[in-house]
C-alpha cells in the first residue's frame, strides 16, 4: 500500500514537472536566444557559448523607440484594466443580486460579444474611428480592447458575487447601511481578491492585444510593444533580427512574470475564493 502510494505521489510529481517544464521551454530559448551574439543565433545549445548583451543594446537603441512602445502599453492596458474592472464590478453586482427576466440570456450575450474574431470586426472599426479622427490615439486602443476584455470581468465576477451570501448586505442594512453603504464597506472588500485576480487577467490580455493596435497606429510614437517588436528590421531587408526580436520579448513578458510572482497569493485568493460555503 505504501509503495503504491510512493508510485502515485512521484506520479504526481512527474506530470506536474512535465506540465511545468512544457509551459516554461519556449520563454527559456527565448531568453537563451536573446543572449546569443548574432553570429551564433541558430545555434541549438541549451546555453550560449559566448554570452552577450547585444541584442539588448539593441531593442533599447533609441532609433527603435522601444521603450515608448512600453510606455504606450502600460497606458493602453493600465486604462482599459481600470475602466473593465470599475464596469463590472458594478454590471456583475447587478447581475449577481437582482432577478429579473432572461437574465442567463443577458449573461450570455455578455461572453458572446467577446468571441467575436477580432480581424471580423477591425475593419468597421477603422473605417469609424477614421471618421471619428481617433486613428494614432489612445482610445482608438483602449475601446475595442475594453470591448473584448469587459465582458470576460463581468462573467468573473458575476460567478464571485454569485458565491457571496446575500445574508451580508441584510446584516449590514439592519445595522443602518444602505445598500450602496453595505456594497461600498462590505462587498467590496471582501470581493477584493476576485477583483484582483480579473484585474491581472484583464491587464495581461491588454497587454498582449496586438491585431487592433496594428491597424489604429502608423506612427512608431504611438505603436504599442507588440507592434513595435513586429517592426523590428535587421541591417538589410533580407535579414530578420531574431535575436533583437528574442530580447525584446523577454522584456516584454518579464513585467508580466514578475508581477505575477508578487501577487500570486491573492491570485490564487481570487481563483479559489467562493469554492466553499
Amino acid at each position: 500500500m505504501t509503495l503504491a502510494l510512493n508510485w502515485r505521489k512521484w506520479l504526481l510529481y512527474a506530470g506536474v514537472a512535465a506540465v511545468v517544464a512544457y509551459c516554461l521551454a519556449p520563454f527559456y530559448w527565448m531568453l537563451v536566444s536573446s543572449l546569443r551574439r548574432t553570429s551564433d543565433i541558430f545555434e541549438n545549445s541549451l546555453f550560449p557559448t559566448h554570452l552577450s548583451f547585444e541584442n539588448y543594446l539593441a531593442v533599447l537603441d533609441p532609433s527603435h523607440a522601444f521603450t515608448r512602445a512600453l510606455l504606450n502599453s502600460i497606458v493602453v492596458a493600465g486604462i482599459t484594466t481600470f475602466l473593465a474592472l470599475i464596469l463590472a464590478t458594478f454590471t456583475a453586482y447587478a447581475m449577481a443580486r437582482l432577478e429579473f427576466r432572461l437574465k442567463r440570456l443577458v449573461l450570455t450575450v455578455i461572453i458572446a460579444t467577446s468571441m467575436f474574431p477580432v480581424v471580423s470586426i477591425v475593419v468597421p472599426l477603422l473605417k469609424m474611428f477614421v471618421d471619428f479622427g481617433w486613428i494614432n490615439t489612445y482610445q482608438a486602443m483602449i475601446v475595442p480592447s475594453l470591448s473584448f476584455t469587459l465582458p470576460l470581468a463581468v462573467w468573473n465576477l458575476t460567478a464571485f458575487f454569485r458565491q457571496m451570501p446575500q445574508e451580508l448586505e441584510q446584516a449590514a442594512m439592519v445595522d443602518g447601511c444602505t445598500r450602496g453603504q453595505a456594497f461600498r464597506k462590505i462587498i467590496i472588500p471582501l470581493a477584493a481578491p476576485g477583483m484582483f485576480t480579473t484585474a491581472i487577467i484583464t491587464f495581461i490580455a491588454a497587454w498582449n492585444e496586438f491585431l487592433i493596435a496594428l491597424t489604429m497606429t502608423n506612427k512608431p510614437e504611438m505603436q504599442t510593444a507588440p507592434v513595435a517588436i513586429s517592426k523590428f528590421s535587421g541591417a538589410s531587408q533580407f535579414e530578420t533580427p531574431f535575436g533583437s526580436q528574442m530580447a525584446a520579448g523577454v522584456l516584454v513578458t518579464v513585467p508580466l512574470v514578475i508581477m505575477v510572482l508578487l501577487f500570486q497569493r491573492r491570485i490564487v485568493a481570487g481563483l479559489t475564493a467562493g469554492a466553499a460555503k
